[in-house]
């Protein structure tokens, strides 16, 4: 299958689980997660962008002053992120659109935010290069992401959940974007390993000053 048609297919398939995704997201959340969206959310300055902003759930967490643009490639996505961007008096510039191909200029914004989807995307090398691009000198990447855990019998149990998951909605257990975020030329400047290695916040700095 290439890289669009398996693009397409996920589209399809979170088109069909957007409905029920707060509902099964929030149990997951407060086990692994914990205050990982509000610790991402808080570092965030200026032009923001986030990249699969999925149902929006991060919109509560932004400081007030911080401009949000929010993509994602599935419309019943957004249009759930839409009617939250609206019961918290919002606002935000939504668009559909592939992580893996943004519609944005060169150097556009002073922070990319990408939280729970990296593990997600078809290409995730893609989706950082763009990340890397769209960001101004100076900029900051803030990722928060479940990953494979440095325990062996751990990681085993991951890569058996993998063959589920990664076919029902296309989300891996086991990648780690570090290594991909340093290659594409970021500056990390926080990294943290949390449960048992499972779940990861990054923060990092593509060189150069604005």
């Amino acid at each position: 299958m290439s890289e669009h048609d398996n693009t397409q297919r996920l589209r399809e398939l979170w088109e069909r689980y957007a409905p029920r995704y707060d509902r099964d997201i929030g149990w997951c959340e407060r086990l692994q997660f914990g205050d990982g969206r509000a610790w991402v959310c808080a570092k965030a300055t200026g032009e923001v962008l986030e990249v699969a902003i999925g149902t929006g759930r991060n919109l509560g967490y932004y400081p007030e002053e911080t401009r949000l643009t929010g993509i994602d490639f599935s419309p019943a996505m957004l249009d759930i992120a839409r009617q939250r961007a609206t019961q918290l008096g919002r606002l935000v510039d939504l668009r559909e659109a592939d992580a893996q191909e943004l519609p944005f200029p060169d150097a556009s914004f002073d922070t990319v935010v990408c939280t729970l989807s990296l593990c997600g995307i078809p290409d995730e090398r893609a989706a950082i290069a763009e990340m890397y691009r769209v960001l101004r000198p100076g900029g900051t990447l803030l990722l928060l992401d479940h990953i494979g855990s440095h325990h062996r019998l751990i990681h085993f149990g991951q890569r058996l959940l993998e063959i589920l998951t990664v076919r029902t909605l296309g989300d891996y257990q086991t990648r780690r974007p570090l290594p991909l975020v340093q290659g594409c030329g970021f500056v990390i400047q926080h990294q943290q390993r949390l449960k048992a290695g499972t779940m990861e916040r990054l923060a990092a700095t593509k060189p150069g000053s604005t």
